[in-house]
């Protein structure tokens, strides 16, 4: 933070008083969007002379980003805070856990690192009663709630991390203009999707944009399609099984979850290209078909990360909108949502550490953040007004209306097969061998890490 070095500039004479008030992104009190009373509970804890390190994986604006929310924990206490950022967080957290210089906090984005450091005793077990409330104060509470409980060294199981700032999958682009110049409405359910297809088709167009190519990580992107099915042909507890392989890869349920995927990307009517152009198309290049004249495509599944690839100067919300990936209306799943989000997790027992997950169940933690850019969370008492868009401010309300959330799978997976196995048997699928044989081909990958 700016105290920070300016004290540092000044030999390091400085009151651990924290930042000062002009160094906050919103001054206390002036918007009343936001909850400055949790801000100002906060000042009941005392942690001058303390210091709290925080090791994520964060850098340039993001850095800047996380910095201008930790800064009402530094005001609020007066503890010192240092964030340091990575972009080799997940060996950088192993190194500094077993070399036994960790820091106070560390952000995990997969949460199966952050359960490896828990099984091995390189976390620390957050306060007592942080589960209940993730799962009273979240939405689909108990889904963000489970991707923080792990086993410990003696095979308990403890709240390890707090989830904080999430990420939206189950979402479908595409451009108001050629929906209204066609004549098309948003689909709300997964049935009113696949006629949408159809329709497209019958009207002289192509439905939709798919690109699996991402250099030595091809085939990621369907991964996706598939756990987004798996979420709206089964029960959540399915899906858990699935990722645990307690429900085999070649069970016809997740059978059945490709072969929707197939649905839409293996017919030669329905993608830009045809079927063969799917697996050799960058994901990065795929979503440029919404935007040419006329349009390659109407339609496009990716992520909340996607209009970092849209022509320069398009604007969302404007020139390209979103909507939810929608569940079948026949089968009676409500609305899960797929996607993915940071941990905080305690390496030490540093009381300050205590402190700021406290501040992380705060409002205003949230709201700082949620009035800039680039996050999203799942936290019912946040004003979501204070979205600094409406794109954000969409994400924000998926999430929030979300009956079940659960983390993309293949990250939950071992690497051989959510990192491997799954990304070439996807390949392979689209470019036509069939789902069981794929299907049996991961498992068998899976069993021989046994």
């Amino acid at each position: 933070m700016k105290n920070n070095i300016l004290c540092a500039l000044m030999g390091g004479i400085c009151a651990a008083s924290g930042a000062l008030a002009q160094d906050l992104k919103f001054p206390p009190g002036v918007d009343d969007r936001f909850d400055w009373a949790s801000y100002d509970a906060l000042k009941q804890i005392d942690l001058r002379g303390q210091r709290l390190t925080l090791l994520g994986p964060w850098l340039g604006p993001d850095k800047a980003l996380v910095e201008s929310v930790l800064a009402y924990f530094e005001a609020a206490t007066g503890a010192e805070v240092v964030y340091s950022g990575s972009d080799s967080f997940e060996q950088q957290i192993v190194i500094d856990a077993e070399g036994g210089s960790p820091p106070d906090i560390a952000i995990f984005p997969q949460p199966g690192l952050a359960a490896d450091l828990a099984k091995k005793g390189r976390l620390v077990p957050l306060p007592e009663g942080t589960r209940d409330w993730i799962k009273a104060h979240y939405a689909a509470g108990e889904s963000w709630a489970a991707y923080g409980n792990y086993e410990g060294p003696e095979g308990a199981r403890h709240q390890y991390a707090f989830p904080f700032k999430a990420d939206v999958k189950s979402l479908v682009w595409y451009v108001p203009e050629n929906f209204e110049d066609a004549g098309y409405d948003v689909p709300q359910t997964m049935e009113e999707l696949k006629a949408l297809t159809e329709q497209i088709v019958a009207d002289g167009g192509t439905p939709w944009c798919i690109g699996l190519g991402s250099g030595g990580a091809t085939g990621w992107p369907a991964t996706d399609w598939v756990e987004d099915f798996m979420l709206r042909l089964n029960p959540p507890g399915d899906y858990d099984a699935w990722v645990a392989n307690r429900l085999r890869f070649d069970d016809p349920k997740v059978i059945a979850a490709i072969e929707d995927f197939g649905w839409f990307a293996r017919d030669d009517a329905f993608v830009a290209g045809g079927a063969g152009a799917v697996a050799t198309t960058d994901f990065r290049d795929s979503p440029k078909g919404l935007f040419s004249a006329p349009p390659q495509c109407y339609l496009h599944r990716q992520a909340s990360f996607i209009p970092s690839f849209f022509p320069e100067g398009v604007v969302v919300g404007q020139d390209a909108d979103f909507f939810y990936f929608p569940a079948y209306a026949d089968k009676d799943l409500g609305q899960p949502v797929l996607g993915a989000g940071t941990m905080f997790a305690k390496l030490t027992r540093n009381p300050a550490a205590d402190a700021f997950l406290k501040f992380l169940e705060s409002p205003i933690a949230h709201e700082v953040w949620m009035a800039q850019t680039g996050f999203v969370t799942p936290f019912k008492s946040v004003n979501t007004d204070l979205y600094g868009d409406e794109t954000l401010h969409k994400m924000g309300d998926i999430l929030l209306n979300a009956t079940t959330f659960r983390f993309d799978g293949s990250d939950l997976m071992p690497g051989a097969i959510g990192a491997g196995a799954f990304w070439t048997g996807m390949v392979d699928y689209v470019g036509g061998k069939p789902a069981e044989a794929v299907a049996h081909q991961i498992q068998t990958t899976w069993d021989t890490l046994k």
